[in-house]
């Protein structure tokens, strides 16, 4: 729930951001060569499953951070720090996004294209694709979660009233819950435990039961306003 928008029109800060994961959205794009056969459309649409996954996680890290700017419009030089590393890891984040998504395609779903590509080859090199789209996510949900501490911060400017600092205040506290999880699943992928049953992946589960307690454990301390405190 958006109880003020500050930030209605679109600001250059924005746009860029948009630009970037609009670039992000191509690099996730199965193939940019038009298909010349039937076996090679086939394998193409196969890889949309993959490339479904990853731009629907992609959609969403978009809408957090599109949420954050409508709430508040902030332009301030920290603003700008955070924002700029979460496009740099958001960039990054891309290529372990794609391999994980090609990866549940084929192990889970067994969907296979045909490539080749994207196998892995050890449990090693499992824990470390873990490890990396591990710190990816993890830095990713930190910087929203310091956007929103920044904000915070910037109240008395901003001039925002009981609910909206309580609203800032628990919206940090539910981004270091995901940025908490991905951390849980990059030591346990580092540790190899349960590599084999692709353990750390599963660990990713507990942001809805974490996001669930978090909420009804800051729904009781809201103001006493009659406004119900956002769930995402």
């Amino acid at each position: 729930m958006i109880l003020r928008e500050r930030g209605r029109a679109i600001s250059r800060l924005e746009a860029f951001s948009d630009a970037v994961f609009a670039f992000s959205a191509t690099l996730l794009v199965v193939s940019l060569e038009v298909p010349r056969t039937y076996p090679e459309l086939a394998a193409g649409l196969k890889g949309f499953v993959a490339f479904g996954l990853s731009f629907a996680a992609l959609i969403l890290i978009w809408a957090v951070h599109n949420g954050f700017f409508r709430r508040y419009g902030l332009q301030d030089a920290w603003t700008v720090v955070l924002n700029s590393v979460l496009l740099f890891v958001v960039l990054f984040y891309v290529y372990p996004l794609k391999f994980v998504g090609r990866g549940i395609a084929r192990y889970v779903f067994r969907i296979d294209d045909g490539s080749g590509a994207y196998r892995i080859e050890s449990l090693d090199q499992l824990g470390a694709l873990f490890v990396i789209y591990g710190l990816a996510f993890a830095t990713v949900f930190l910087c929203f979660a310091l956007l929103y501490d920044h904000a915070h911060r910037r109240a008395a400017a901003l001039e925002l009233d009981p609910a909206e600092r309580h609203e800032a205040r628990f919206l940090f506290r539910h981004y270091l819950l995901f940025c908490l999880v991905g951390l849980l699943s990059v030591l346990t992928a580092w540790a190899g435990i349960g590599l084999r049953f692709g353990f750390p992946g599963w660990i990713y589960g507990l942001i809805g039961p974490a996001a669930y307690l978090h909420g009804a454990w800051s729904d009781r301390r809201r103001p006493e306003d009659g406004m119900e405190v956002p769930t995402a």
